[in-house]
């Protein structure tokens, strides 16, 4: 194989048709892609020798980026293929060889409905100052709900947005707002170098693709503290787990510190997971998190364990449960029980409410 352009071309139009959301590049395999949620290997397409595969991810990375990942073995990224599909890689060694696995990032952003995402989520977006996380494993759609919040500010609010990222994913069109998109390495250094100049740049909201580390994460919730909106995510599986992540990153003698400004300065935690649909496609479940003055006094306490009860019985004020979510997905009929029970991080509390 010498024209990888091509071969990528012919690649993303199976991703296009098939409705994909993931294509994998590995030596001495067949391409796969990822179709609600199940691999499928590309059984019409050739085997990937190892120089098949480094010329299609060099093809994909482009010079620049080909350098530093040849430099550090693994690299994220962004690729734009034809007809303005978008994709976020990860190019990295294994075994010596080079693989890759490709998001395919939608260039329409969808609203809050369109994504089957609870309504009460815009109340956040309405706020002017705090810090709000999105969490969930690897691919349950954090990004994509933090784009439907940052679109909907876009759209109805004169705000100064930055969005600090590695690498950009949506790419949003100024509307209301003023919205710049920093890439990690190509417009600034590191995220804790864009937080430090953000304080010098008029920012109302900002959007940091993930905390990384205990600088990103002081110097987000810093920023939340003296009057910027802050939004975020984390590989994490719930609230609970969020916090306590949070907190676990700093040092002990800092930790009493932390527990103090999150108390503070936290608006909300939401977790969600794409689960598959009885008639095909993904659907979300969610956990939302509200911060109110019994969490904030269990995270100035450090009684982090507590909130899942709070949560549980907190639905008068806005919070979900995830069985909560999962039990009345299976009710519509949306997904199987077995699903849900797959999902629940409880499944003895989600039986009796199935």
């Amino acid at each position: 194989m010498t024209d990888f352009k091509k071969e990528l071309e012919e690649l993303v139009e199976i991703i296009q048709r098939e409705g994909a959301s993931d294509l994998h590049i590995s030596a001495l395999r067949q391409p796969a892609i990822r179709v609600s949620g199940q691999l499928i290997p590309l059984v019409s397409r050739p085997v990937l020798s190892p120089e098949d595969a480094a010329g299609l991810v060099y093809e994909l990375m482009g010079e620049s980026n080909k350098k530093i990942f040849l430099e550090t073995k693994d690299m994220d990224f962004a690729y734009s293929g034809p007809g303005g599909i978008r994709f976020r890689g990860n190019a990295f060694f294994q075994r010596g060889f080079i693989g890759c696995a490709l998001r395919a990032i939608q260039t329409k952003i969808k609203t809050i409905e369109e994504l089957s995402l609870p309504p009460i989520l815009k109340d956040f977006i309405n706020k002017k100052q705090g810090f709000f996380l999105v969490v969930g494993p690897v691919g349950q759609g954090k990004s994509t709900t933090l784009a439907a919040m940052i679109e909907l500010i876009n759209h109805e609010r004169m705000e100064h947005i930055l969005t600090i990222e590695d690498p950009i994913e949506y790419i949003f069109n100024s509307d209301r707002s003023i919205i710049d998109q920093r890439e990690v390495r190509f417009d600034t250094d590191t995220f804790q170098t864009a937080l430090r100049s953000m304080f010098r740049e008029d920012i109302n909201v900002a959007m940091i693709g993930e905390m990384r580390t205990s600088e990103t994460i002081s110097a987000a919730v810093t920023a939340a503290e003296t009057g910027h909106l802050v939004f975020s995510t984390l590989h994490t599986n719930n609230a609970a787990q969020t916090v306590d992540r949070i907190i676990d990153s700093f040092p002990a003698a800092q930790q009493n510190q932390i527990k103090a400004q999150l108390a503070g300065s936290l608006l909300g935690v939401f977790s969600q997971r794409l689960l598959p649909k009885i008639s095909g496609g993904l659907v979300p479940a969610y956990e939302l998190l509200i911060n109110n003055s019994a969490v904030s006094n269990l995270i100035r306490e450090g009684r982090v364990s507590e909130i899942n009860v709070v949560i549980e019985t907190g639905s008068e004020s806005g919070m979900i449960d995830m069985n909560h979510s999962l039990a009345e997905l299976v009710r519509k009929g949306e997904i199987t029980p077995e699903v849900a029970r797959a999902y629940s991080l409880n499944t003895r509390a989600l039986e009796r409410l199935l």
